[in-house]
């Protein structure tokens, strides 16, 4: 299987991965689990029973927990999460050949360092070309040929042209883009407001209380992206706007299903128990409170979702100091 694709990160997006360039795109892919265990239960099974139930993996999928799979390689899927990036990236470097392309499906930024993943991967295994892929793409539908629209993004517009020359088919279309910094960002950050517009749902408020979160939730992104050098009209695209309506809205969004168990009165712990998934808006609110202070860029909402998580403020208190907060023109 030397000319496979490599999927690392076994999760539902992994699994549903595996499954798109399998079955529709008839790709030989080998899926790596970080648990032998769950390797061995998706050997035998066939179906990730845990994390995308009923949807069948086909013979050209194959299953490993060796990091070496990714050798030899021409294209690695990196679809960890975004916490476990580096410590992987730096297991695969000794195995990824020069030149290969690693496009990077998780979506945040690194808490500690504040450096988005692209910018990690390119730091664990220099020798490769980097891209990522970015949009409103839910698992549970992509694996069951929903049709969707994705953005492929690299410097190396190459490298994004294999990106979208491997994933493009019938029901999945791919953009390409040069603005990784853009796209990587909207990925990252829509995750806290889509975390905000669970809260949102949890007290009780309504469809104009969360359009009102996920417009001006966009309009704070984009002036954290522009300010480090962003493409502007990238955040009203896929990555951005597009990625940022399917998660506010969907309840196949695990940050909105534990903004609205913290809306309800749970508390942080009880909130991650509940969702037994990885809350990418969790960690990523700790960055973007950061990114924000570096940057010095006013992000009202980032702010309080920070004081609500960390520092143990009421929920309807926070929305109650976002809308009296003082007087401004819109377009700011």
């Amino acid at each position: 299987m030397g000319n496979a694709i490599a999927v690392v990160g076994s999760g539902s997006w992994g699994t549903a991965i595996a499954h798109l360039l399998s079955a529709e795109r008839e790709r030989d892919v080998v899926l790596w689990s970080y648990k032998k265990e769950e390797s061995e239960a998706l050997m035998r099974d066939r179906e990730n029973k845990e994390f995308l139930p009923g949807v069948m993996l086909n013979d050209r999928v194959s299953f490993t927990w060796d990091i070496s799979c990714v050798a030899d390689k021409e294209l690695v899927v990196l679809v960890s999460p975004s916490h476990t990036i580096r410590t992987i990236a730096r297991s695969m470097k000794p195995y990824v050949k020069v030149g290969t392309v690693v496009v990077i499906l998780s979506k945040g930024i690194e808490v500690d360092t504040c450096k988005t993943l692209s910018e990690i991967v390119a730091e664990e295994i220099p020798q490769c070309r980097v891209a990522v892929m970015s949009g409103p793409s839910h698992a549970e539908e992509v694996s069951r040929g929903i049709p969707t629209a994705n953005v492929a993004a690299s410097e190396d517009m190459d490298a994004a042209r294999l990106v979208q020359d491997t994933f493009m088919c019938q029901n999945f279309r791919i953009y390409t883009s040069t603005d990784v910094l853009g796209v990587e960002v909207g990925g990252a950050l829509k995750n806290v407001i889509a975390l905000c517009a669970g809260v949102v749902d949890g007290i009780g408020f309504g469809d104009n209380t969360k359009a009102a979160l996920m417009t001006r939730g966009i309009a704070e992104i984009a002036r954290l992206g522009a300010k480090m050098g962003a493409q502007p009209q990238t955040f009203y695209g896929l990555s951005g706007i597009g990625d940022l309506i399917v998660t506010c809205t969907s309840m196949h969004s695990r940050n909105r299903r534990a903004g609205i168990l913290i809306g309800q009165g749970n508390s942080l712990d009880d909130t991650l128990r509940q969702v037994h998934m990885v809350v990418e808006g969790v960690i990523t609110c700790k960055a973007a409170h950061r990114l924000a202070e570096r940057y010095n860029v006013e992000m009202p909402i980032v702010e309080q979702a920070h004081r609500v998580l960390y520092e143990g403020k009421n929920p309807r208190e926070a929305v109650v100091e976002l809308m009296m907060r003082d007087k401004k023109g819109e377009i700011l």
